[in-house]
């Protein structure tokens, strides 16, 4: 990895700052060296509650407009990044592209919500900090400049992905959620909600069906990830769909978000 001097610089900044309120600006600028990207947020997910944003930065407005009263409040679950949280994936760093369900774009989440931040491509610095505890750094392009990022660029992050792991973790190895709770079932959560307020009583295997399909997965994706046939999860959607009385993705997505901002 060749740095400029001005970024080596920011590099040795960063490290000064570690435990300190200026290492998230510090890790912003020296990575702003030594990437271009249009945006930049610091989250922290945890097994026992909703997640925790430690810094966000964005010349258009839009882009986190409503990353508080919308992504924390329960659209995070639906989040291909959270799912390398829930994955316990391995440190590095991760495109979008690469870890969003087939039909990520199709979905009432990408519609409602990630649509509206204007976001183009996202790269996510990945650092599992425990068992229960992990951060992202993502890294975005959104309509200020309208461009992805390049190969060139993904090879530069990845590049640098040691070390800014490195520093996330010097930095928050500490890290722990505001508040302690167990860990929650988030279809048992689903399940219970929908039979109490709706009379909907879906088994086990349907309410997983709903989560992956508002997550923008296939039949056949979500075969493979619960390991049945495609027959079989068209079969479980379509009860799903009869119990819940609805007849779209969209109508699905609307009579379960309220929940899911009770879950986060």
């Amino acid at each position: 990895m060749t740095l400029s001097v001005y970024a080596s610089d920011a590099l040795a900044a960063a490290i000064l700052a570690v435990g300190t309120d200026k290492f998230s600006e510090a890790l912003h600028r020296w990575m702003g060296a030594a990437c271009v990207f249009d945006n930049i947020a610091i989250i922290a997910f945890f097994q026992s509650c909703g997640p925790q944003v430690l810094m966000t930065h964005a010349r258009d407005s839009r882009v986190f407009e409503r990353i508080d009263s919308h992504y924390v409040k329960g659209a995070y679950m639906l989040d291909p990044f959270y799912g390398l949280h829930q994955k316990q994936a391995a440190d590095g760093v991760h495109r979008l592209t690469e870890v969003a369900p087939d039909q990520f774009q199709r979905n009432e989440y990408f519609k409602s919500y990630y649509a509206n931040t204007t976001l183009i491509d996202e790269l996510a610095f990945f650092s599992r900090l425990s068992s229960s505890s992990s951060i992202t750094v993502c890294i975005g392009r959104d309509a200020t400049t309208g461009s992805r990022f390049s190969p060139k660029d993904y090879m530069t992050a990845q590049n640098i992905a040691p070390v800014v792991n490195a520093l996330v973790k010097a930095n928050w190895s500490g890290l722990t959620s505001e508040t302690q709770s167990e860990p929650e079932d988030i279809v048992e959560h689903l399940r219970q909600r929908l039979s109490v307020d709706q009379s909907i009583n879906l088994s086990p295997r349907q309410a997983q069906v709903a989560l992956l399909i508002l997550q923008g997965h296939s039949s056949i994706s979500i075969g493979l990830t619960l390991g049945i046939s495609p027959q079989t999860v068209k079969v479980l959607r379509k009860q799903l769909y009869r119990k819940c009385q609805i007849s779209s993705q969209g109508e699905l997505y609307y009579l379960v978000a309220p929940y899911l901002s009770e879950a986060g």
